[in-house]
Order: C-alpha cells, then sequence, then structure tokens
C-alpha cells in the first residue's frame, strides 16, 4: 500500500492510499479519516460510497464529514467508485464504465475482468484496512449517495453481520425498474434479470430486509427523482416494517449541499448503532 497524501484535518488524520486490487485488476485509491484519539476497540468505521461520476475525492472534498467524524469520534472510509487505469474499458457515456462501476461484480465481456466492485468492497478492502489501520471490524456502519446509496443498502442487506446499520442520500432505490440500473445490470451482468434482483434493494427488502437500523434522507427538488423511485423503497420498507427513517427533505436536491446539510445526523446514527453514546 502507498501512502499518497497525509493530512492534519480537524485534529485527526485525512489519508489517501493506493493499492494494487485483485478484484479490480488495477490500482485502486481510497480515502480514510482517522479522528484523534483513534482506537481500535472504540472507534466506528462508516463506509462512505460516491456516486456516479465520482472518486473517492468528491464525499472527502465536498461533505465536511470530517469536522463532524472527529466531533464524534468516528473513522471514514472513502472508496473509489470504480476501477481506473488506461487498461480499464469503458463507455464514452456517463453512467456506464469509469465513474459507474455500480456496486456489482461484472459478469459480461468487456467488464468481467475489471469491474468487481462488490467484492472490492465486501472483501478485498475491509481486508486491507482493518490490518493497516487501528480499527476493528466489529463497530461498522455503511452510507452512500445516489449510486452509491444503491451500493450501500445492498451491500448492508448481502451481508447482515457485517454491518450495525445502513444509511443513504437520494439512493437508486428500484435498480431494475430504472433507467439507472436496467441499462448497467444489462452490460454488466447480461440478459437474466433474475440475476439483477440482488442488486435492487427494494426487491433485498421485501425478501430479507436489515436486522438492524436504516436512515434514508431523500430531496423533494431533486432532478433524479422518478430515477431513484424512493418510492418503491419506502413501499418496501414500510410493508416489511423495517426499523428505520425515511425522510422527504422539501426543497433539497441531489448535490453535495445536500449531503452537507445533513451529513452529521447519518455519523451520529452510525454512532449510536455502534453502541456509543
Amino acid at each position: 500500500m502507498e501512502i499518497v497524501s497525509e493530512n492534519k484535518c480537524f485534529d485527526g488524520v485525512q489519508g489517501v492510499y493506493k493499492h494494487k486490487s485483485t478484484s479490480c485488476q488495477c490500482d485502486m485509491t481510497f480515502g480514510l479519516f482517522l479522528p484523534a484519539d483513534c482506537r481500535n476497540d472504540a472507534t466506528p468505521v462508516i463506509w462512505f460510497l460516491s456516486g456516479l461520476t465520482c472518486t473517492h475525492e468528491n464525499a472527502m472534498l465536498k461533505s465536511m464529514a470530517q469536522y463532524f467524524a472527529n466531533r464524534h469520534r468516528v473513522a471514514i472510509v472513502f472508496p473509489d467508485t470504480s476501477p481506473r487505469g488506461d487498461s480499464v474499458p469503458d463507455d464514452e457515456a456517463y453512467d456506464l464504465g469509469k465513474g459507474a462501476g455500480f456496486y456489482v461484480d461484472a459478469t459480461e465481456e468487456p467488464w468481467a475482468k475489471n469491474y468487481g466492485m462488490r467484492k472490492y468492497i465486501e472483501s478485498e478492502l475491509p481486508k486491507l484496512i482493518f490490518s493497516s489501520f487501528p480499527l476493528s471490524p466489529e463497530l461498522q456502519g455503511i452510507c452512500g449517495h445516489s449510486m452509491g446509496g444503491h451500493g450501500a443498502l445492498t451491500v448492508a442487506m448481502s451481508n447482515p453481520d457485517r454491518f450495525r446499520s445502513v444509511s443513504a442520500f437520494a439512493p437508486i432505490a428500484n435498480p431494475t425498474k430504472s433507467d439507472w440500473g436496467r441499462k448497467q445490470f444489462l452490460a454488466y451482468l447480461g440478459e437474466d434479470e433474475s440475476v439483477w434482483e440482488r442488486f435492487d434493494s427494494t426487491i433485498l427488502m421485501k425478501e430479507t430486509g436489515f436486522p438492524g437500523p436504516i436512515l434514508i434522507d431523500q430531496g423533494t427538488k431533486d432532478p433524479f427523482y422518478d430515477l431513484l423511485m424512493p418510492g418503491s423503497l419506502m413501499q418496501a420498507m414500510a410493508d416489511v416494517r423495517q426499523n428505520g427513517s425515511f425522510h422527504l427533505r422539501e426543497g433539497y436536491d441531489h448535490s453535495y449541499f445536500f449531503i452537507m446539510s445533513f451529513i452529521e445526523s447519518h455519523i451520529k446514527f452510525h454512532r449510536q448503532a455502534a453502541g456509543k453514546s
């Protein structure tokens, strides 16, 4: 693992690191914020999965998460959204290829070699982080925005023993029914739509739910509201009586101004779920 940078930030340390990924067959970069006095027996870890067109930098630089993370004594991991490099397949469209990994393990060509984002988030990166930094895998929560919200919800529901809590900002909530999902799943996973279902949070909610609490914020002025399909997930949560809350935030859009406005409530939510006051 290579240290790209380490900067003092709100008395903690914001680091950026690079490593060779076996899941994605390329170099991958991630950010990690460690609060002051970080201890592996007491510091909850929040994973923040970013959205379409983003890298590890977007939430790291725009969300103000570090200020609140240090205040509430949590660590935050900022993974990249997709494989990178000149040899990695890409597409001219912004919503397919680099920047649009959709947190799945691709099985179709030309994507299968590099687009292993699900196993990267589920297995490879956690092993690297928990073996390299003073953090414990016992106190994990996961959060995401848009495509990353889809990732956070589906990863959490597929790994209920790993995460104590999950939250999302404007998640792509029903991708098997949306143009933000069907296009990408067809390209990455092929024509069998039954394979797509394990990557749809609305379907997973109906089938398994999540044993811990869920927190979701959605802006009412989000220009992508129809593509995100939040109503499907809200109804599914109500139908299975999921422990959680779904907030429609009047006047907020899809931007990082929205995330910045509510990031502290998500950090406090995850810290409380980790059993920390």
